[in-house]
């Protein structure tokens, strides 16, 4: 879920920093609710792949484990 949560936000940022620079426009969900400038909006980006990293590194953890614990007789 962190994973997934972590993409929505990384869009999220990443076309907002992009139509905020770039073209002068509010695109997001973010933009109705909040004016985050561009610096915000890289923020956003960056917190959205530190969740996504998060949740990936998270499952490949419980993957070893459960392949570890399985292999024991």
């Amino acid at each position: 879920m962190r994973g997934f949560i972590g993409v929505i936000a990384m869009l999220q940022g990443a076309v907002g920093f992009i139509a905020d620079v770039f073209f002068d426009n509010n695109v997001g969900i973010l933009s109705h609710w909040f004016d985050l400038s561009p610096a915000a909006h890289l923020g956003v980006f960056v917190l959205g792949a530190g969740l996504a990293v998060w949740g990936d590194v998270d499952k490949k953890r419980r993957q070893r484990r459960a392949g570890a614990g399985s292999a024991q007789p």
